[in-house]
């Protein structure tokens, strides 16, 4: 179980941007946070991942706390993140980047198999450097397999997963989510507006000004977000 307890985080000129967050993401669950533009959604998910440090409150996982590690250490503890921008990498190749990410060699069929599920061809980019010769879409996809390529990853970080990607890698993606979800041992966060990744969750957190507006089931809140579009309750995204 990874925990948000009362977290809060300033920028360095000191606007608040998350305002007392608390939420729980459970292994075998998929948990989507969503809402308006600006209000917090991605400083979370660096929260969580370790890219920024809290405030103030508590960030624990199975217990222990962790508010004070740094990427590193949390990715040892088995906290993956996919960034909304990839980060690009000179002189590494894609190869390169899964088997890093995985921890050992991968074989070809293993390269298949993790590119494949967002959508491109390993013949065509495993040997391709990370760097920008790669399209926007094409470097979101790589990041993305590179979480799913995390062999010891327990909780699995997405921001915007859908940013970038055409519609069948998009569908495929919804495809991995379920598949990540049934092996009960993982636990996916995602930020994002997509009515198709909302409809898959199991649990759905809306953030607005740095705060929990909404939180509960699927079955509980996505009727809310669906009626209370119009009154900027939340921005859906209904085009994948």
């Amino acid at each position: 179980m990874l925990t948000l307890d009362q977290v809060y985080w300033k920028t360095p000129d000191g606007e608040e941007i998350v305002k007392g967050v608390s939420l729980e993401i459970a292994p075998g669950r998929l948990t989507v946070v969503t809402g308006p533009n600006g209000g917090g959604k991605t400083s979370i998910a660096k929260l969580v991942a370790g890219l920024a440090s809290p405030t103030g409150g508590r960030i624990l996982l199975d217990g222990e706390e962790i508010t004070g590690l740094d990427i590193t250490e949390r990715a040892k503890r088995g906290i993956a993140y996919a960034f909304q921008q990839p980060v690009r990498f000179k002189g590494v190749t894609v190869r390169d980047l899964l088997e890093i990410a995985a921890g050992d060699a991968l074989s070809e069929e293993d390269m298949c198999s993790v590119l494949g599920k967002v959508g491109l061809c390993a013949r065509d980019y495993v040997d391709r450097p990370v760097d920008a010769s790669l399209s926007g879409g094409e470097s979101k996809r790589i990041e993305i397999a590179t979480v799913l390529a995390r062999r010891d990853a327990r909780f699995l970080v997405f921001d915007e997963p859908e940013a970038g990607i055409d519609l069948w890698s998009f569908s495929n993606l919804i495809d991995v989510f379920r598949s990540l979800k049934e092996e009960r041992r993982r636990a996916l966060f995602v930020i994002s507006h997509q009515e198709r990744i909302l409809e898959i969750a199991d649990e759905i957190v809306v953030i607005a000004d740095g705060q929990v507006r909404l939180s509960g089931s699927r079955e509980e809140i996505l009727p809310q977000l669906l009626t209370g579009e119009k009154q900027g309750l939340c921005p859906i995204h209904q085009g994948m």
